[in-house]
């Protein structure tokens, strides 16, 4: 069983004392993102009447998305919450509830219970909320590159360099340069350029 009611934690004045910055991304997806609908849709995933009340499911959601934006592991993301005041307020983590906040194990079983499906719907919700206030735009895709089927090439200084030679030539040409490199060697001798 999993609380799905949604209770501020915060006072104004431990707002106003902790949040200075009020344009600081956390702060401002805080207030962007539709909580209510993604509880109602995962509260399917858990039993009404059996077990002991766990953390709020509206924490477990927010730990998730900082875990994302952040890129970090269940054990560093539970650490950072325990140390900044902008992902305690993101998350809705009380000072009172930092001491004994949550075993990072819990993530595990959250993304277990909540599946491809339960994520799916945080991101769907999330990004729809995010690309109609055009915090993102709708052309760019976000995707989870260990998911994806081939090995993905990132650009290395070889590669940057042919770049940048194809752009001189591209200038060069347009001005009536003499090219002052010959491309048979450059390729040739690309490996050895870093």
């Amino acid at each position: 069983m999993i609380e799905t009611t949604f209770k501020e934690a915060f006072s104004a004045q431990w707002i106003n004392s902790n949040i200075i910055d009020p344009t600081q991304d956390l702060v401002i997806l805080r207030d962007v993102i539709p909580w209510e609908k993604i509880i109602m849709r995962l509260s399917s995933f858990y039993s009404k009447d059996k077990g002991a009340v766990g953390k709020s499911l509206r924490v477990m959601i927010a730990i998730m998305l900082v875990m994302k934006h952040y890129e970090l592991s269940d054990r560093d993301v539970i650490q950072q919450i325990k140390e900044n005041r902008y992902m305690q307020y993101f998350c809705n983590v009380p000072d009172d509830g930092l001491l004994n906040f949550l075993h990072p194990s819990s993530l595990f079983v959250l993304r277990k219970r909540l599946g491809e499906e339960g994520i799916s719907i945080i991101e769907k919700h999330t990004f729809e909320m995010l690309r109609s206030s055009g915090v993102i735009n709708g052309d760019n895709a976000l995707i989870d590159s260990t998911v994806l089927n081939n090995n993905i090439i990132y650009p290395n200084d070889v590669q940057l360099i042919f770049k940048s030679f194809s752009k001189m030539r591209k200038f060069a040409e347009k001005h009536g340069i003499q090219i002052w490199w010959n491309d048979d060697e450059l390729k040739k001798n690309g490996g050895r350029l870093i």
